[in-house]
């Protein structure tokens, strides 16, 4: 880009807002060390953009022309469908379809169409890609649980395809909003996601037709009309060089094929060339040599990638290349600066020169590190503190996927990804921190990292974390795809895995199942036997909290059998104990009590006293629900003199308290009622207020059934006053 630091000339679209002003001392980055040019039009552009963009807020460069497209699409709105034709009451949502090839502008004719119906739906929008990096298609699972999080609904973790897009056809009923889906490879991922709405709308971006899928009003996309066209390269070059040359810009919009993106890549080359006429422009796309095998239809998006690509500087290009191994095709600063080898603020600068040249489209900023101090140091920094997101068009991707293969050794690849996933991998462990409290070791910790490494606050992080969740399952996905990345993977699940409990707690279920789902899968390739039974045990919990117990009992049981194989004892003891306490919840009760024995035995032969005197209470648990008496007070008496040896008031003070509970059970209230003196007694010295409360709360329940309420009174009144002396 060094070549088209020309100065003056026109501004492309977007970039004179939010111009960001130079901090006092600020050193402009030299070419040479980052491949940018420091009057480049980018440099003047803003640093960041909003995180979050209104609905029907589309920028004004992707989109010109097309009305005969949104009056067709408007009319198919209110066209009757099959089903009103037939004389019956529709019940799904009606479902456009907006096709075209990669290029065509077809995501922001469908954009421009929500913008324009947005105020009839007063529910909303809901957007999902249903394509992924690469051309390969999103899982419909995967879609459907992105869709129900953006609608604010739960979902199971580990739930089915099936169960997830019954969810979200339930959370759409009812609802009248605008579901988009862009890039989707076929009928196969829309059907599913159609809801029983029948006043909801779907539009759909794709390629071809959508097989399968009845009563679809397609809406097929060719190039721009003339003046369409020509307003797009306007926008780009200025009205002066159009005003003096208008048959050659038609020309231009010819060569471009009418297609937007090959206008935006011709017009961000000639907007970076102030002294160049069309005509330069346009003998420069004709001298893109083509490959012989290429169809007719991907000549101008190919000449125009070709030309905004082959003028930039070795490591700007370098950069560009290395975009494609972004997790789910989104980048920013810090990861662009971690592919490349680069600092922050050149990746971050080189990102801005992208998206003037419309190689990338912005996706708006997302809360990220910030400065943590006030004047010049924060001023330096503050470009650092939001960092707008990014994605490489999908009609670019294969042309830069080919080149990545053409021009990086598979070391380098390897190595960037490496890079990549180790700044993540430190990201979140600075995210982590500022959930935790303030005068924590890990909190302090975060001290020492390096300053566009750390949050300003919880807020923030959570935000980060919140905005890059797909990108970081999607990072952790490819960490284990790589089998040569030794630890690295690992290390990067664990640290997510924390990060998520810290930030969202029970809210991030169904990601940890997809993380330890990941991590079982890193261990059997590598033939880690406690990973292996660390991971089964992890997602059985899970299933077991989202009530698939049948499926808890066959990865327990597998964990189990792996643990013993290796001789892990904590594995093993987690694994009976756990089996125990699934047969619990089937209301097995002999199974469990049988499972927590096994357990016990495990728990005596290391010595492990205190563990023991708890599955000593879970046996007699198990059998007092079983309604087994005299084995569930023998197991609760174990539990309490255990608990006395040790040296835990509390502990006994609890097992005394079941024992007298068994005994009015099996009929022996006068007995209850000793033993449950005998627990008052220990709860007191333990200085254990809720539960000296609770205790003579019991005793009187006990003195009303044996006919003394007076006595009974007594005791309530001192239970209840404990209560208001040791609140929770």
């Amino acid at each position: 880009m060094t070549d088209q630091a020309v100065g003056g000339g026109h501004r492309p679209p977007g970039a004179t807002e939010n111009a960001a002003p130079t901090a006092p001392g600020r050193r402009t980055a030299e070419p040479g060390r980052d491949g940018l040019a420091p009057h480049h039009p980018s440099r003047r552009a803003a640093a960041g953009r909003s995180a979050t963009v209104a609905l029907g807020e589309l920028p004004a460069a992707r989109f010109a022309g097309r009305e005969r497209e949104l009056e067709a699409l408007h009319a198919d709105i209110e066209r009757p469908g099959l089903d009103t034709l037939s004389g019956r009451k529709g019940t799904r949502s009606r479902v456009l379809l907006i096709a075209g090839v990669p290029g065509s502008g077809r995501t922001a004719l469908a954009e421009e169409l929500l913008r324009r119906l947005a105020d009839d739906y007063p529910d909303g929008v809901v957007r999902a890609l249903l394509t992924g990096p690469g051309g390969a298609p999103v899982p419909t699972d995967e879609t459907a649980r992105e869709l129900l999080t953006a609608l604010g609904t739960d979902a199971p973790p580990g739930a089915t395809e099936d169960e997830l897009t019954e969810l979200l056809r339930g959370a759409l009923a009812g609802r009248r909003a605008l579901v988009l889906l862009d890039d989707a490879p076929g009928g196969d991922q829309v059907g599913p996601l159609i809801p029983d709405a029948s006043d909801s709308l779907v539009v759909v971006v794709s390629h071809g037709p959508l097989t399968g899928v009845p009563d679809v009003r397609p809406c097929a996309l060719g190039g721009l009309e003339c003046a369409a066209a020509v307003a797009i390269l306007r926008r780009y070059v200025g009205p002066t060089r159009i005003a003096v040359d208008p048959r050659t810009a038609e020309s231009v919009a010819e060569e471009c094929g009418g297609r937007p993106a090959a206008l935006e890549l011709a017009g961000g080359w000639l907007a970076a060339r102030p002294r160049a006429s069309l005509s330069d422009l346009r003998k420069a796309l004709r001298a893109i040599d083509l490959p012989p095998d290429l169809p007719t239809g991907a000549r101008p998006l190919h000449r125009a990638f070709r030309l905004a690509y082959e003028a930039l500087p070795p490591p700007a290009a370098r950069i560009l290349r290395l975009l494609t191994l972004a997790p789910a095709g989104l980048v920013d600063a810090h990861l662009a600066s971690a592919l490349a080898g680069c600092s922050v603020a050149a990746a971050g600068a080189a990102l801005r020169d992208f998206a003037t040249l419309g190689l990338l489209r912005a996706e708006g900023a997302a809360a990220g590190p910030a400065p943590q101090d006030d004047g010049p140091a924060a001023a330096r920094t503050a470009e650092t503190a939001s960092h707008p997101r990014y994605r490489l068009p999908g009609c670019l991707e294969a042309m830069v996927r080919a080149l990545l293969q053409e021009h990086e050794r598979p070391a380098d690849v390897q190595l960037a990804r490496a890079r990549m996933l180790e700044r993540t991998v430190r990201l979140l462990l600075s995210c982590r921190a500022m959930g935790e409290p303030a005068d924590s070791a890990v909190r302090q910790k975060t001290a020492g990292l390096p300053r566009s490494l750390r949050f300003a606050s919880r807020e923030s992080a959570a935000e980060w974390l919140r905005g890059r969740r797909a990108a970081l399952l999607d990072a952790a996905r490819i960490a284990v795809a790589d089998g040569e990345l030794d630890t690295l993977d690992r290390r990067l699940m664990a640290a997510l895995t924390r990060t998520l409990l810290v930030h969202r707690g029970p809210a991030a279920a169904p990601d940890l199942y997809v993380l330890h789902g990941l991590v079982l899968e890193v261990a059997e390739r590598r033939g880690l036997p406690h990973e292996k039974a660390a991971a089964l045990l992890n997602l059985a919990d899970l299933d077991g909290q989202a009530g698939r117990n049948t499926d808890a009992l066959t990865r327990y049981r597998a964990a189990l059998a792996v643990a013993r194989s290796v001789k892990d004892p904590v594995a093993t003891g987690r694994a009976l104990e756990s089996l125990g306490g699934t047969y619990g919840e089937l209301g097995d009760w002999q199974r469990a009590a049988d499972w927590y024995g096994r357990a016990l035995e495990l728990r005596l032969t290391r010595g492990e006293s205190a563990d023991a005197a708890r599955l000593h209470g879970r046996i007699g648990g198990a059998h007092t629900y079983a309604g087994r008496w005299g084995e569930a007070l023998r197991e609760w008496r174990a539990a309490a003199g255990t608990y006395r040896r040790l040296g835990d008031l509390v502990g006994q003070a609890r097992a005394a308290g079941e024992v007298a509970r068994v005994q009015e059970y099996a009929g022996r209230p006068e007995e209850a009622l000793r033993t449950c003196r005998e627990a008052v007694h220990l709860a007191r010295n333990a200085g254990d207020g809720r539960l000296e409360a609770a205790l003579q709360l019991r005793i009187a329940d006990t003195l009303e059934r044996l006919g003394d309420p007076a006595a009974a009174r007594l005791h309530r009144a001192v239970g209840e006053r404990l209560l208001e002396d040791h609140p929770q």
